[in-house]
């Protein structure tokens, strides 16, 4: 009878610790404050605007500089395994791979920085 009587008391507290939980995690939802949009001046708009176009336009050079990279390293890397292959020496190898990684870190270095999104002010 006794541990009928725990049990029923331990499922209870369960209970009791399990609602008291999801409210207090509800109460928490509903503080969140919400964020209203307020109307831009025109200056404000105009200056958003050219950030935009500027985001825009330095994303669009970034994406067109990794395009013409990505065929530059791919013949360097078909000059690089054709200096490989005709290679006799370990030397000429090594020199070849280092000519390698010298023009990828040059290709790498001339891609403009990924661009920031502009804020809304």
């Amino acid at each position: 009878m006794n541990t009928i009587k725990r049990s029923i008391a331990a499922i209870t507290a369960a209970g009791l610790i399990t609602l008291a939980g999801a409210t207090s995690a509800s109460a928490a939802e509903n503080v969140v404050p919400s964020v209203k949009k307020v109307a831009l001046t025109a200056e404000q708009r105009a200056s958003f605007d050219a950030a935009k176009i500027a985001f825009h336009n330095a994303r669009a050079a970034r994406q067109s500089a990794i395009a013409t990279s990505v065929t530059t390293i791919a013949s360097a890397r078909a000059v690089r395994d054709a200096a490989i292959a005709s290679a006799t020496t370990p030397e000429a190898k090594k020199a070849a791979r280092a000519a390698f990684k010298a023009a990828v870190a040059t290709i790498k270095a001339s891609i403009p920085a990924k661009p920031v999104k502009p804020v809304r002010p």
